[in-house]
């Protein structure tokens, strides 16, 4: 037996092979093919036992079989390389390369639609999963020859289906030959998307970039300026500051830039748009003031992430403060860099993971953060006469309740006081403070509400604070 290093295996496991059967890797005690067949079936039950959904990330831009320079024929290239794959007919059938994986899946070809719809099927039928989110989905958007498709086959085949019908389908809008679709993803009303610029608004905004103030509004707001068309909801924005890819929330507020060189690509990989902010250091540091920063920074951005509307979406660890030391592509490591450290969970359950489950509590229970349709002026008000301020960092709104019970939220991305005048509550009601994320735990989240709110409140630099009208 040859022991494989672990750049030798795609942990994510996005290097498909098979599209009907889960990793065999992925199987407990090296279990194989039937076990993790059978485990995977068992952990969906038992996730549904508890009221949680599965979304299975699906991989139809292209498979494990290379690229023309290394060709890797275990499959559909040895079956029809034409059929299955997009191909340049001009440049001798080269293979053409949207994935960033050395090949693309022929995803509009009726063979290879065939293929996909087949394997969506097997997965609600067999395994009962309740939806997919489909990795660089632009991919599936492009027809045989690799031109965009504004109506593509594929697209609306699984909107259309009747198996799929109940299922939740989730687009990651972009590929890597640069067909962004952001807002403009090929809907039939179905499809959500992974909001890619609610990630990167957020992320210049929090971290204090100029001028990011009104894009930071529109997004918490629901991105309407995106998705208010047809009939489109707030829910089909799915809202991430981090995924899998990229950053880990404790990464992002502690790097400026990637470090990638366990990945043995010579740091090549991996994004450099990361739109991140090290607080004054680079890495791990022992500066308690810097550390202090750090953990409001991510308080800020879960706060912001679960007071939006829209379908947030969070990565797991992130509630631990989760890193990766800087990498940015770690698809390639099975060590603690990917693993769920839950001796870790343990040492941050009374802190930071207190806040991060409390704020998600306090979000499933109010329902002006999850509006079924978008804003309009009855539903929130601005607290905003310097829109066009380019150095203004300050963003303070209401959201009104039907039942009295608003919420005020202000985000100062500053790095020094602002004093501001708080508006008044709802008639026989008070403010209450329920989130300043410049306090230490437990004061950070008072879920009962802190009282004694006067007209003014002075948030701290690099904070945010969130008042419940009470009565």
């Amino acid at each position: 037996m040859i022991e494989q290093s672990p750049l030798e295996i795609n942990t994510w496991g996005y290097s498909t092979i098979n599209f009907f059967a889960p990793m065999s890797r992925y199987a407990s005690a090296g279990g194989g093919p039937i076990k993790a067949s059978r485990e995977f079936k068992e952990m969906v039950k038992a996730l549904h036992g508890v009221g949680i959904e599965v979304i299975l990330d699906v991989v139809y831009n292209h498979t494990n079989e290379a690229d023309d320079e290394n060709p890797y024929t275990t499959s559909l290239r040895g079956i029809d390389n034409k059929v299955y794959y997009m191909v340049d007919l001009n440049n001798g059938g080269q293979l053409l390369n949207f994935s960033g994986c050395g090949n693309t899946l022929n995803c509009n070809h009726p063979m290879v639609m065939e293929l996909i719809l087949d394997s969506l099927r097997h997965w609600v039928v067999e395994y009962h999963v309740d939806g997919f989110r489909f990795d660089l989905a632009s991919v599936l958007c492009r027809g045989t020859d690799g031109s965009p498709l504004d109506a593509p086959p594929i697209i609306r085949a699984i909107a259309k289906d009747d198996v799929l019908s109940r299922c939740k389908i989730i687009a990651e809008p972009w590929d890597c030959g640069g067909l962004y679709l952001v807002g403009r993803f090929p809907n039939w009303d179905r499809w959500a998307e992974w909001n890619g610029k609610y990630r990167d608004d957020l992320r210049r905004f929090i971290k204090g970039d100029p001028g990011t103030k009104g894009t930071f509004a529109t997004r918490i707001a629901g991105s309407s300026d995106l998705y208010k068309v047809n009939k489109r909801k707030p829910y089909h924005s799915v809202n991430f500051v981090t995924a899998h890819d990229g950053f880990t929330l404790y990464d992002l507020v502690s790097y400026n830039s990637k470090h990638n060189d366990a990945n043995g690509e010579g740091g090549k990989d991996g994004s450099n748009d990361n739109f991140s902010w090290n607080c004054g250091f680079e890495g791990e540091t022992a500066d308690a003031k810097i550390k202090g920063l750090r953990s409001r920074q991510m308080k800020n951005f879960h706060l912001a992430l679960m007071c939006s509307q829209g379908t947030p979406m969070m990565l797991m660890g992130d509630e631990y403060g989760h890193t990766r030391y800087g990498n940015n592509n770690s698809y390639g490591l099975d060590t603690d860099i990917n693993h769920f450290l839950w001796g870790k969970l343990d040492t941050r359950k009374r802190d930071h993971f207190r806040f991060f489950k409390e704020v998600i509590k306090f979000r499933c229970i109010h329902h002006v953060f999850r509006r079924e349709n978008f804003l309009n002026k009855k539903d929130m008000t601005w607290h905003e006469d310097n829109w066009d301020n380019f150095e203004s960092k300050f963003l303070a709104f209401t959201l009104h309740a039907n039942n009295g019970g608003d919420v005020y939220m202000a985000f100062n991305a500053h790095d020094f006081f602002v004093k501001v005048a708080i508006p008044s509550p709802p008639a026989n009601r008070h403010w209450f403070r329920v989130v300043d994320t410049n306090l230490e735990s437990p004061k950070d989240f008072v879920s009962e509400g802190v009282p004694g709110i006067e007209s003014t409140y002075n948030v701290a630099p690099y904070s945010s604070i969130l008042l419940e009208a009470k009565i």
